[in-house]
């Protein structure tokens, strides 16, 4: 062996690189110095970090070959209006329950925007009883026989004793806080079936129903209350709940521009006319009334459920009319919940799905329950979990507490979503904040923990992700 040969020999075995050539072993990437203003927000599958702030820096990263999230706030979609739950009747009746002092220091942890709190900044309620009140009602309950098309017994008596006083709460805390409602039934004299559960709109009760949603309205602004949105009916599909109504689309495409349109127009009610409120699977029925010229027109936007269909769907109703906007309004943990698996699933599918498919809200169903799961009504859902389980001034959080809580405490009503690619494995959705802030959730959906580049604004971010886990990222202004 050569002199030559033997020295390259013993630098091959030292491990040292010798060679310029093409084929040698890069080097790992420098890290600069320069530290990033960012701050990670983690849950953990196994639920020992729930949507906790980590104490850790990050710095800049050149370039490598790890996947890259790319945000490019030059491509914007759709205004946020925010990300909350459903105040059901039962929920308000649980916090109106516990004692003052408990009970502002949760309504400020729910609803205060301010850096200790989550910051939601959305809310739906049932016009009249939803199926997690204690007992079915409306506003113009009658007796045998009885009727009322123009309101005269209407009475908002039945949200007096909880969700007002509470909603009032909240708005002291929150004033900027939009509020939806929605029916699970038309009063009883006014359907075919004459109760609570199932039957359909009688014809002839159309513009008295419409007269029902006005004053509803203007009840409420009378409390103090401003209703910023209507959906016509909860599940207009799904006759089998107590309360609930039948409304196929061609009825309430009727409904919208025979009556409530025409009656919003000439009371001068601003309120959004949101239609459908179900499931993604039937991307037709609000399809179908938008297509209705005569409806189009008082028609804000259309609403969603995914307890059937893919939340990829949604995009084929933005697609058919831009014009128009959509709302994600109700998903349920079943419980007892099961945090990793919750977290996933709903990140996946609402966070990130319905962001990335145009809906300007997120909305969990529903926030409060007790350890009993009730109140509910009689046929109602009994296996639904809470955001919060109440008990007494005793609280529990639940997955949809942490999952809305990813989103809801930075990305405040007006930021916008903002373009970004998606890497195998790395569901995520970015928003830029009204204040310039940008805020990006990902979702690790592998087996494996990930080590991946957030690239904005020509700066790349080395973060990782343990497996299963989900991460809410914030550049904060400079």
């Amino acid at each position: 062996m050569s002199i030559i040969s033997l020295l390259l020999t013993i630098v091959s075995l030292m491990g040292v690189q010798c060679s310029d050539n093409d084929g040698a072993t890069p080097a790992p990437p420098p890290i600069t110095s320069e530290e990033l203003d960012v701050s990670l927000y983690l849950s953990t599958y196994d639920g020992i970090a729930k949507f906790s702030k980590q104490d850790k820096s990050f710095t800049q990263a050149s370039e490598n070959s790890n996947p890259t999230i790319t945000i490019n706030t030059g491509e914007t979609y759709q205004t946020m209006d925010g990300f909350g739950f459903t105040l059901t009747g039962g929920s308000a009746m649980h916090l109106y329950n516990m004692s003052s002092s408990k009970r502002l220091a949760l309504l400020n942890e729910l609803f205060a925007h301010d850096e200790n709190n989550i910051g939601v900044s959305y809310l739906r309620v049932s016009i009249g009883a939803s199926d997690l009140d204690p007992y079915t009602f409306s506003y113009n309950d009658l007796g045998a026989g009885e009727t009322d098309i123009d309101m005269q017994q209407f009475s908002l008596a039945p949200d007096k004793a909880y969700l007002i006083p509470i909603l009032k709460e909240i708005l002291a805390i929150n004033p900027d806080i939009k509020i939806m409602g929605s029916p699970w039934s038309a009063p009883t004299w006014m359907k075919t079936n004459g109760a609570t559960k199932g039957g359909e709109l009688k014809p002839e009760y159309y513009q008295a129903y419409a007269n029902y949603f006005v004053k509803y309205v203007q009840e409420m602004a009378k409390e103090g209350i401003t209703i910023d949105a209507i959906t016509v009916q909860n599940e207009p599909l799904h006759p089998g709940n107590n309360p609930s109504m039948f409304m196929p689309a061609s009825d309430q495409a009727k409904f919208v521009k025979s009556a409530l349109g025409p009656a919003f127009e000439a009371e001068g009610v601003n309120t959004k006319i949101i239609i459908y409120d179900h499931n993604a699977d039937r991307t037709d029925y609000p399809i179908s009334i938008l297509d209705d010229a005569e409806a189009n027109k008082y028609i804000d936007g259309s609403a969603f459920h995914l307890y059937g269909g893919e939340i990829g769907n949604l995009s084929a109703v933005h697609d058919t009319h831009p014009d128009k906007n959509l709302y994600f309004t109700e998903q349920w943990v079943g419980a007892p919940g099961n945090f990793g698996e919750n977290m996933l699933w709903h990140t996946r599918n609402l966070i990130i799905g319905a962001s990335r498919n145009w809906c300007k809200t997120v909305l969990e169903w529903n926030l409060a329950a007790d350890p009993d799961l009730k109140p509910h009504t009689d046929g109602g859902c009994t296996e639904c979990l809470g955001a919060l389980t109440i008990d007494g001034d005793a609280v529990v959080r639940n997955p949809a507490y942490y999952i809305i809580a990813h989103a809801s405490k930075f990305v405040r009503p007006g930021s916008v979503r903002v373009d970004s690619n998606m890497p195998s494995g790395l569901p995520n959705v970015a928003f830029q904040t009204t204040n310039g802030d940008i805020v990006v959730v990902v979702l690790n959906d592998s087996s494996d923990k990930k080590q991946f580049n957030i690239e904005l604004n020509d700066k790349m971010t080395l973060v990782e992700l343990a497996s299963k886990s989900v991460g809410t990222f914030v550049w904060k202004q400079k």
